[in-house]
């Protein structure tokens, strides 16, 4: 049996990224993974034996990836206001870097590609945000709201502004993320 290597798995999760950016990832094929990976068909199936099963293993670790890079330098005994910021500051900046994971990401949140597995693996990745802002609420800064209701807010905001920066070209300057941030806050400031 011939093991599997794992710069094959990169260029996999390589081309599917690449293709749901340009067709979504319900007009993808295996066949079109295949070929933009470089790889046979047959090479893939080794790999991933459906769709399916290959979306939710490129989920699982674009998800991982950026919790990782959003709880960099994150410390849960700073003030809440600066640990939110930072936080903050540090999704803005993967997705903007990362464009092509975040718009993978945000289709397989609404697709029924994902696994209720899967999808629970992803949520207790993001526990120490949820705890977070629950803090916030506990201490009476932020709206005391449904958490989810919070946290669709944030991130909706912050994703329509990505998007609307990589699709324009606008440049992303210190004052606008500082602006935006601020609108953020004091949204859902207490």
């Amino acid at each position: 049996m011939k093991l599997k290597d794992d710069k094959k798995y990169a260029r996999i999760f390589r081309a599917v990224l690449k293709l749901v950016a340009k067709k979504g990832l319900a007009g993808m094929t295996m066949g079109d993974i295949s070929k933009e990976a470089g790889i046979a068909t047959g090479t893939l199936y080794v790999y991933f034996s459906s769709k399916d099963e290959l979306i939710n293993a490129l989920f699982a670790a674009c998800r991982e990836n950026s919790v990782t890079i959003s709880f960099k330098g994150y410390n849960a005994q700073q003030p809440f206001k600066p640990a939110f910021r930072n936080i903050w500051m540090n999704i803005l900046r993967y997705r903007l870097q990362n464009f092509e994971e975040f718009i993978f990401l945000e289709q397989c949140y609404h697709s029924p590609y994902i696994t209720a597995a899967t999808r629970e693996k992803a949520r207790q990745l993001t526990e120490p945000f949820y705890a977070l802002i629950s803090r916030g609420q506990s201490e009476q800064l932020i709206k005391n709201i449904e958490t989810d209701l919070l946290i669709t807010f944030i991130i909706g905001s912050m994703n329509e502004l990505v998007k609307q920066i990589h699709y324009s070209g606008i440049a992303l300057t210190r004052s606008r993320m500082n602006h935006t941030f601020d609108l953020c806050w004091d949204a859902i400031r207490a």
